[in-house]
């Protein structure tokens, strides 16, 4: 699979499905790789009649690194990233696509509606917040200034485990597939201090809410109730201020988008989708 040629900021991407069907873009969360959108959930759209691109976002996996291990900032914002999934759709020679987003990724999802308006068909934007209301805001902030440690893969496994156990709610965390995801992910690209040069990215990211007021394509807000990282009145503000959004709150959903609920929210991204100007169906 390709990486974008169209400058000097590689972006590695691998794009399933029939060429002629319209384009999902899947944007994964903070330090995660395209692995964490697995490929059950991705079948699941290829049988809704799309087309499905995942890519590495920069600073982790095989895309474009902006320093070293030692590096804690590539200088770069949220503006940059949103412009890295139009790399992905100007190498694919794509005008518009519908985008999806998790986590950093919504926000990321946010800002590439706000700043590429042409190129959005539709946003789902999902486990995310509009912005800088720490009241949204449920963890402690990690340690931005100290060059982070590397791990084996046995314990980067063992905190995935982890990290599903406590972010999937009430739901299965499937924690042999996170392990296994880890391990996958290890042996691809293995850049701890990338996640520290987001982190810094997302500190700068811009205010959104009032600028969503303004979005004109169809949306689907997902968050969980139970999510332990960011509070589910971040999807009510961004479903109230964008004015043609769906918006779910799921009881007993985490911060990870559980097994369960896949055909639920790919159900969501159809119906996005078919509000759009495409007229999907």
């Amino acid at each position: 699979m390709p990486h974008t040629m169209t400058d000097d900021i590689p972006i590695y991407y691998e794009v399933t499905g029939d060429p002629d069907a319209p384009l999902v873009v899947l944007i994964s969360g903070g330090g995660a790789q395209l692995l964490s959108w697995h490929e059950d959930f991705v079948a699941l759209l290829h049988a809704e009649g799309f087309r499905v691109v995942r890519f590495d976002n920069r600073d982790t996996g095989l895309s474009h690194l902006t320093g070293g291990p030692e590096d804690l900032d590539g200088g770069y914002g949220m503006e940059e990233m949103a412009d890295d999934v139009i790399r992905v759709l100007d190498d694919l020679g794509v005008s518009a696509a519908h985008l999806v987003g998790h986590s950093m990724g919504g926000i990321i999802a946010q800002l590439t509606v706000l700043r590429h308006p042409s190129r959005v068909l539709s946003v789902g934007l999902w486990s995310t917040l509009p912005g800088k209301d720490l009241d949204h805001v449920l963890h402690a902030m990690p340690d931005t200034l100290t060059v982070p440690e590397s791990y084996p893969v046995e314990q980067l496994q063992g905190f995935a485990a982890d990290y599903a156990r406590v972010q999937s709610g009430t739901y299965d965390p499937r924690e042999e597939w996170q392990r296994a995801k880890a391990a996958e992910a290890f042996a691809r690209g293995y850049h701890p201090a990338g996640f520290t040069r987001q982190w810094q990215a997302m500190l700068r990211a811009p205010e959104r809410l009032e600028l969503l007021r303004g979005v004109t394509v169809p949306a689907f807000v997902v968050h969980g109730r139970d999510d332990a990282t960011l509070h589910w009145a971040g999807a009510v503000a961004i479903a109230q201020a964008i004015p043609d959004a769906e918006l779910q709150i799921h009881p007993g959903m985490g911060h990870l988008l559980p097994w369960e609920l896949w055909p639920e929210l790919v159900a969501g991204i159809v119906r996005a989708a078919g509000r759009s100007h495409t007229n999907f169906a």
